[in-house]
């Protein structure tokens, strides 16, 4: 009979102690959040790509960027520029890339990329 009320002593001050915690968590990020200005991570990735800088990351990323945000053309040209640095690429780049080519008419450059996909998958 001593052990519910110990039971719900601890649970009790365990519940309140949690509770306190996220509130100064919360505070502290918001605070953060004011000191720092926000920064357009894509347009940065892009002005380093064309200043030359290219890596397979990169023009992932970029291409998935432009994708998510239906710029077909500029997902288009970082597929394109993935596509052209390695072969060893992964079958969704390959989807999205044929779908962006699509998107902005050329379907002949699509359709071999389709093709190149299914070789990928027969093997």
């Amino acid at each position: 009979m001593k052990v519910t009320p110990i039971f719900f002593f601890v649970f009790a001050s365990l519940s309140s102690y949690n509770g306190f915690s996220q509130n100064s968590k919360t505070s502290t990020t918001t605070k953060v959040g004011e000191k720092y200005a926000y920064v357009n991570v894509i347009k940065t990735y892009e002005r380093v790509a064309e200043k030359g800088y290219k890596s397979i990351d990169l023009f992932e990323t970029l291409g998935n960027a432009f994708y998510a945000d239906m710029n077909m053309e500029k997902a288009a040209k970082w597929y394109g520029e993935l596509f052209a640095i390695t072969s060893d690429v992964k079958t969704i780049h390959y989807d999205q890339y044929a779908k962006s080519l699509y998107a902005i008419g050329e379907v002949e450059k699509a359709n071999g990329i389709i093709e190149k996909l299914n070789k990928k998958l027969n093997k």
